[in-house]
């Protein structure tokens, strides 16, 4: 349980720490956040909890084909948000990604890559 709420505290630490940089810097803080943070954390407690090789590899390779289809999120939104807010166009951001999940998984099927 230790290990947990370790892993709790560090995992968002980092979190907070981009958030306040992003405060600070718009480019900083989009620059931190851009770094796959969430996936780095990750694979690191998977190695440190000796988790498989081939487990860990397995989540850095879907990771690669599932951030794909987030990217149009990141231009949806700016264009939306002074248009309809932040709350709509947060909504919005996220059909657009969960849409998009969905054509690319299906694109990606054709080429033996399962998604879903």
């Amino acid at each position: 349980m230790a290990w947990l709420i370790t892993k709790f505290f560090l995992t968002a630490a980092i979190i907070v720490l981009a958030s306040e940089l992003a405060k600070r810097s718009d480019k900083l803080g989009a620059f931190i956040v851009a770094l796959p943070m969430v996936t780095l954390l990750a694979l690191i407690w998977l190695h440190i909890e000796d988790q498989p090789q081939t487990k860990i590899a397995n989540h850095a390779w879907y990771t690669f084909w599932y951030v794909i289809p987030t990217l149009p999120m990141f231009l949806a939104f700016p264009l939306l948000l002074p248009r309809i807010g932040f709350w709509p166009s947060l909504l919005a951001s996220v059909v657009v990604t969960v849409i998009c999940f969905g054509l690319f998984a299906h694109l990606l099927r054709h080429f033996g890559i399962e998604l879903l």
